[in-house]
């Protein structure tokens, strides 16, 4: 996989979601925000599963970078 996208970059187009989240609403959310095509991609590489805040989607996209 390419390098992780900036954090805050990825965080800065998932404002506004209301937590626990799937994977779904994540990927729905950072492309409705006109997130890169490198964040959609990471994200979409996450496991489908719920997150409970920011910090658990950072963790998972460190994990798989």
């Amino acid at each position: 996989m390419a390098d992780m996208p900036n954090p805050i970059e990825v965080q800065k187009h998932l404002g506004g979601m209301d937590y626990p989240v799937t994977k779904d609403t994540i990927l729905s959310t950072a492309k409705g925000s006109g997130a890169s095509q490198d964040i959609l991609d990471a994200l979409g590489n996450i496991p489908d599963r719920e997150y409970d805040g920011p910090n658990a989607i950072s963790h998972e996209l460190s994990a798989n970078n």
